[in-house]
C-alpha cells in the first residue's frame, strides 16, 4: 500500500540559486554587518581587569554576566520582535540598536566602577537583536546554508579580531574602561557601508520559496503552535544549544585566561590566528550543506555534523590529557568542536526543519528561542562558578564543562535523530499498490 504523505513533513528538493554576484553581495553584507557589530560587543573581554572585584564578584566576571544578562533579555524580547518584524524596517532598526550600544560604551567610560558594570547590561540589550534582523535577509533561500555559514564565520572571526583590536588599544595606553568605546568607533564607519549593502539584498525568489517554504511574520499563536507540534525534538535541540553556547562563550570571553592556563602569553595576533583557523573549517563544513538538496536528508546530515563536532571535542580533550596536543592546536580543535554544532544550528538544523515540515514559521523565531535558553544558562553558570567554586582556575572549569557537554549533548542529539526520524518519515513517491 502507498504510504500517505504527512501534512507536516514533506521532503523537497531544489535546483541552483541566483547569480554568483548576488550571493557574494549577500554574504559580504551579512558578514560585514555582524562582524562590525562585534566591535561594539566583545573588545572589553580583551582586558583582564586584574585584581578588581565588586560585591564579592570578580569584576571581569561581573562585566561578562551583566552583558550576557542584557543579551539574554534581548533574546527573550526578540522571540516576539524578530518573528514579527516587517522586512522594510530591519535596516533602520539595526543602525538604531548599534547606536544605542555605542552610547552605553561611552557611559561605561564615564561612570565609575563598579557602577559602570550596569552599562554593559544595556549594551547587550540592543545588540542581542541584530543577528535575527540580519538572518532575516538570508533565510528561505536555496543557498541559505552557504549564506548563513558566511554570517556565522563573521562572529567566529570577529571574536578574535575585536579582541586583537582591544589588546592593541590597551597596548597604546588606552584605559581599560575607555577601550570598548574607542574600539566601537573604529567599526562605526565600515558598519554604515555594509548595512547599506544589506538593504539592497532582494527577497527570496519564487523558486526559493518553492524549495524552502515561505518565511512570513508570525503571530504569538502561530509561534507556539509550531513549537508545540515538534516540542520534544526542538527542546532536545535547545539542550544541545545550551551547552555549546555556554562553552563557546566561556572560550570567547575568557580567552586570555584560557591561553594563560595553557602557558601561552597572548599577543594581539594570537586571537585572530586561532579564530581564522576555526572560521575556515566551520565555514567549509557547514556551508557544504547547500549541496544536499533534499531537505530531510540535509537535516540529518546537519545532525551528523553536530555529532562530529563533539567527537572532535572529545579527541582534543583526550589529546591534551595525554600531552599529545600543543596549546594552539588544542584551542583550535576545541573551537572547531564547539562551533561545528553551534553553527550547524544557525545554518542548517533549524532552516531545514522549516523546509522539511513546510509549517508556517521563520528562522528568527527558532533561533531566538534557542538563544534565550543558551545565554540565560551562561549567565547562571557564571554566577555558580563565582559563588560556589571561585577557586577553580578557568582552564579546569572549562575542560570539565566540555566533558559534561559531550555526554549530555551526544545523548540529546541521538534522541533528536530518533524523534524526527519517527515524526517526519521519508515520503516515497507513489508507484501503485503492490
Amino acid at each position: 500500500m502507498n504510504r500517505p504523505e504527512s501534512p507536516h513533513c514533506v521532503s523537497a528538493t531544489s535546483g541552483g540559486f541566483g547569480e554568483l554576484r548576488g550571493m557574494l553581495w549577500a554574504v559580504t553584507a551579512a558578514f560585514g554587518t555582524y562582524f562590525c557589530m562585534y566591535g561594539f560587543r566583545k573588545p572589553f573581554t580583551a582586558a583582564e581587569f586584574a585584581g578588581a572585584a565588586a560585591w564579592g564578584i570578580d569584576f571581569k566576571t561581573l562585566l561578562v554576566v551583566s552583558q550576557v544578562l542584557g543579551y539574554a533579555s534581548s533574546k527573550f524580547i526578540g522571540i516576539k520582535i524578530i518573528s514579527e518584524m516587517p522586512p522594510q524596517r530591519r535596516v533602520a532598526l539595526i543602525l538604531a540598536l548599534v547606536g544605542m550600544a555605542e552610547a552605553t560604551l561611552v557611559l561605561f567610560g564615564l561612570v565609575p566602577r563598579p557602577w559602570n558594570s550596569f552599562c554593559l547590561f544595556f549594551n547587550g540589550l540592543p545588540l542581542g537583536m541584530v543577528y535575527g534582523l540580519v538572518v532575516g535577509f538570508l533565510e528561505g533561500r536555496r543557498l541559505t546554508e552557504a549564506l548563513t555559514a558566511g554570517l556565522c564565520a563573521s562572529f567566529i572571526l570577529a571574536d578574535g579580531v575585536t579582541k586583537s583590536v582591544g589588546t592593541w588599544l590597551l597596548a597604546q595606553g588606552v584605559p581599560e574602561d575607555w577601550m570598548p568605546c574607542l574600539a566601537g568607533l573604529i567599526f562605526a564607519g565600515p558598519l554604515l557601508v555594509v548595512v547599506a549593502m544589506l538593504a539592497r539584498i532582494p527577497p527570496p525568489s519564487a523558486a526559493d520559496t518553492a524549495s524552502r517554504s515561505a518565511r512570513p511574520t508570525l503571530t504569538r499563536e502561530e509561534r507556539w503552535t509550531f513549537f508545540g507540534r515538534y516540542a520534544v525534538g526542538l527542546s532536545l535541540l535547545c539542550v544541545v544549544y545550551l551547552f555549546v553556547t555556554i562553552l563557546r562563550s566561556l572560550r570567547a570571553d575568557f580567552a586570555p585566561e584560557l591561553w594563560g592556563g595553557l602557558g601561552i602569553a597572548t599577543a594581539p595576533a594570537t586571537f585572530t590566528r586561532s579564530e581564522l583557523c576555526v572560521a575556515c573549517g566551520v565555514l567549509a563544513i557547514n556551508g557544504c550543506a547547500v549541496f544536499v538538496r533534499d531537505n530531510r536528508t540535509a537535516f540529518f546530515v546537519a545532525l551528523g555534523n553536530c555529532l562530529a563536532g563533539f567527537l572532535l571535542l572529545t579527541l582534543a580533550l583526550v589529546g591534551r590529557h595525554m600531552g599529545q596536543v600543543a596549546p594552539f592546536e588544542f584551542m583550535v580543535a576545541v573551537g572547531l568542536g564547539l562551533y561545528l554544532p553551534y553553527v550547524a544550528m544557525h545554518t542548517a538544523v533549524f532552516e531545514r526543519i522549516l523546509a522539511m515540515t513546510r509549517d508556517r514559521g521563520n528562522l528568527g523565531f527558532l533561533m531566538y528561542v534557542a538563544d534565550s535558553v543558551g545565554y540565560l544558562g551562561y549567565a547562571a553558570v557564571m554566577f555558580v562558578r563565582n559563588f560556589m567554586r571561585p577557586d577553580i582556575d578557568m582552564l579546569t572549569f572549562f575542560t570539565t564543562g566540555c566533558w559534561i557537554a559531550v555526554v549530555l549533548s551526544v545523548g540529546s542529539l541521538l534522541l533528536t535523530w530518533w524523534y524526527f526520524a519517527q515524526r517526519c518519515p521519508r515520503v516515497r513517491p507513489a508507484t501503485g499498490d503492490v
